[in-house]
């Protein structure tokens, strides 16, 4: 059963029906699923919840789809950890990860908006499924299209990293490399949509699609005993992620799963690309877009869809934006793997990144509690750390070379006596 009562323009309000629609017919205002909350609260519970399957279905009144889901069944639920190792690094009292670099089926938070909008899309009867994508997205849609049968076009930049290029060649997709930013593949995207009908899932389906990213703020709110952090960093590209995690908090608060809204959220985004963080530093609503030139390339949308109002939650909230160079981000890969044993992708670099920054400006402070957003896993960016983090020490396969080495480095150890 669907809670779903249809779109509502996010500017003049304007409702429409449950359609393949995405921008309003009169303002040009993007459109957005409107829910029956008091039928949802009478159904919903703490308890309900916490009983069902561990994945991302366990909030399905918050979802909108009308039946199953036609794919995408163990997505989410995704490792929520106290880190104790960063928070020594960091010097700060307490520190969590949301780790989405292990969702399923193919390591990112993408998982989750892919499985709403392509069982959406069954349900209007589309045959051939499609995306714009800098690499996460193209990896999802090829694998869950070929989960369930639908055809599938993925359009990217050309110049994305190889380990992302295989991993959606693999699921057998029609992937088209197009010689152009992820911009100029988004318009000619907007094009073939019109042209050829088919369901693309951050063009047509979008307002269905990225109500899948509300499931990772309601994980983290079950996963903290049913209470928000204080202080949540959240990694931004398009600008969706971090609009509907503030719409999944604001949910749960709305219908009394969590007592207190009282979260501020960070944006983070690369130097090299970083509109959002821009306009909300300069206190401007305008977004002014950009052209990407980071090693982040999963965050490389230089004219971010949902820019605008992602300035308007991290502003509502009371929180901040901020960016960090390539250098940066590497650095902050190399943090988590080392103190965590979390090998995070670059879009992940980034976001701890930023939360490191922020800590030390005094913006987020060191005894409140941090959420800090792992989206992507490292393995799919490795490209970015050839020749940053060091060579293996190669030797004879000879004890006595061994030996030898452990000399050079300094190093001396017990030895075992023999029996």
């Amino acid at each position: 059963m669907s809670f779903v009562k249809g779109l509502k323009c996010r500017e003049c309000g304007k409702e429409y029906p449950k359609e393949p629609l995405h921008v309003c017919e009169y303002c040009f205002g993007p459109l957005e699923v409107n829910y029956n909350y008091e039928e949802i609260k009478k159904v919903v519970s703490r308890d309900v919840i916490s009983k069902r399957p561990p994945n991302m279905w366990r909030y399905r009144e918050f979802l909108p789809i009308d039946g199953d889901p036609a794919v995408g069944f163990d997505v989410g639920f995704t490792p929520f950890m106290r880190a104790r190792n960063l928070e020594k690094a960091l010097g700060v009292q307490e520190l969590y990860i949301k780790n989405d670099a292990v969702n399923h089926p193919t390591l990112s938070f993408k998982d989750r908006v892919v499985a709403v909008a392509i069982s959406k899309a069954i349900e209007f009867n589309f045959k051939v499924v499609a995306c714009a994508s800098t690499g996460n997205l193209a990896n999802s849609v090829a694998a869950n299209a070929a989960a369930c049968g639908m055809e599938s076009y993925i359009f990217i930049p050309y110049d994305l990293e190889q380990t992302k290029i295989l991993g959606t060649l693999v699921y057998g997709t029609n992937l088209v490399a197009i010689k152009g930013n992820y911009d100029e593949v988004n318009r000619l995207c907007s094009e073939i949509a019109g042209k050829y009908g088919w369901a693309f899932v951050n063009i047509n389906i979008r307002p269905y699609y990225a109500e899948g990213s509300k499931a990772f703020g309601y994980e983290i709110a079950e996963q903290m005993g049913w209470r928000l952090p204080k202080h949540i960093v959240v990694p931004m590209a398009g600008g969706s992620l971090i609009t509907k995690i503030w719409k999944g908090f604001k949910e749960f608060h709305k219908l009394g799963l969590v007592d207190i809204l009282g979260t501020k959220v960070y944006g983070a985004q690369a130097t090299g690309c970083a509109p959002i963080t821009t306009a909300v530093k300069e206190g401007t609503e305008l977004i002014k877009p950009v052209r990407p030139k980071t090693i982040a390339k999963s965050l490389a949308i230089g004219n971010p869809a949902d820019g605008f109002y992602s300035a308007k939650v991290i502003r509502e909230s009371g929180g901040w934006g901020e960016d960090v160079s390539d250098d940066e981000i590497i650095d902050a890969m190399k943090l988590l793997a080392e103190t965590e044993g979390i090998f995070t992708e670059t879009a992940g670099g980034v976001t701890l990144g930023v939360t490191k920054k922020l800590i030390e400006q005094g913006r987020i402070p060191k005894d409140e509690s941090i959420v800090v957003s792992i989206t992507g896993n490292g393995l799919k960016t490795q490209e970015a750390l050839v020749g940053k983090i060091g060579e293996p020490m190669t030797i004879s396969a000879r004890l006595a070379e061994f030996d030898e080495l452990l000399k050079t480095q300094n190093k001396s150890y017990p030895v075992k006596r023999s029996a």
